[in-house]
């Protein structure tokens, strides 16, 4: 090899490949995960610091006295929830794999740790309030005529007849092969849309027909603010600007449609037997999803698809008005 030959050089393209291997490796966990599981570590080494220990390399004992904290903190602050837990382990766990580490969750220090705190703590997942048909009328009915109002009447109506969650309804396009930070697009035809999304285990797509009046009918109120808004290409929901005349090129945010189900329940005065608090508390995201699965006088199978569900005992915890006892086994056994 000549003297003058840099021996750098063979390396550029094998780091510009590396540079596309991590792109490729970020999105390998979704965005909300991962902004979870980089809390969870903060917190986590902010933790290690505190009492002089080193957060690297994995020391099972001592993530085995960390979750132990997490239950029963020594700081005075709040307990964290079982779940909350099983997260940040799962975060600290991932950290340590990002930089070729293994924690050992099997270790007894840290499984004997949270089997107690499972079987001392774990209470029944509380689950949020569903928004039925009568419910979703009553709120987009709240809604204004404007431009801001067309777009959240889409959102609603279609996240509640798509049974999406907020992410999904957020991260759609207008049209195929659209914005880098897409989670699918929108294909409308004569007899409803069809939605491609890109979930955590491939693509799927979501039919959604016309409804029996424009009034209620999810792809009419598509239809509307993507032609008032005019929109072709890019991202499907955006904001709008402060006259309400015209719509930007910024993508919504999730939070966006977990504040317009809150405001809308309010506005619509659902369950107004209670205090405002208990009201916003019990409606979320999800609410949208467990009320089409909840109302839909369908077979199961066809909701389970509808979801994304893998399994049928995951869609059933998503219907609130499920008939528990259409199946008696205790007749069926003779008593």
């Amino acid at each position: 090899m000549p003297e003058n030959t840099p021996i750098s050089a063979p390396s550029r393209p094998l780091e510009r490949l590396a540079e596309t291997a991590r792109d490729y490796a970020e999105q390998a966990t979704a965005g909300n995960t991962s902004s979870a599981y980089k809390a969870d570590w903060k917190h986590f080494s902010r933790w290690c610091r505190m009492r002089g220990v080193p957060a690297l390399p994995p020391s099972p004992e001592m993530v085995g006295l960390y979750i132990a904290h997490c239950a029963a903190p020594d700081d005075g602050t709040p307990p964290l929830s079982v779940s909350t837990i099983e997260r940040r382990l799962s975060g600290i766990g991932w950290q340590y794999q990002q930089r070729g580490l293994t924690l050992d969750r099997k270790d007894r220090h840290i499984a004997t740790v949270l089997a107690g705190i499972r079987r001392q703590h774990a209470r029944p997942p509380r689950q949020k309030e569903a928004v039925l048909a009568d419910d979703l009328i009553a709120m987009i009915a709240t809604l204004s005529h404007d431009l801001r109002g067309l777009r959240d009447r889409a959102i609603l109506l279609v996240g509640y007849a798509g049974g999406l969650r907020r992410s999904e309804i957020v991260a759609l396009d207008c049209g195929r092969d659209g914005t880098s930070d897409s989670g699918g697009w929108v294909q409308v035809e004569d007899a409803g849309a069809v939605l491609f999304l890109r979930g955590k285990t491939g693509w799927r797509e979501v039919e959604i027909g016309r409804g029996t009046t424009k009034a209620t009918c999810p792809v009419h109120a598509l239809e509307q603010w993507l032609h008032f808004a005019k929109i072709d290409f890019g991202p499907l929901f955006r904001r709008v600007s402060r006259d309400t005349t015209r719509a930007l090129d910024g993508r919504l945010s999730d939070k966006h449609v977990a504040r317009l189900i809150k405001q809308t329940v309010l506005d619509a005065g659902i369950r107004s037997d209670l205090p405002t608090r208990e009201r916003l508390a019990l409606f979320s995201g999800h609410s949208l999803r467990a009320g089409l699965a909840s109302s839909a006088e369908v077979d199961e199978r066809y909701i389970q698809k509808q979801l994304g569900h893998a399994s049928a005992e995951m869609t059933r915890r998503y219907q609130r008005r499920r008939d528990r006892f259409r199946v008696n086994l205790t007749k069926a056994a003779g008593l």
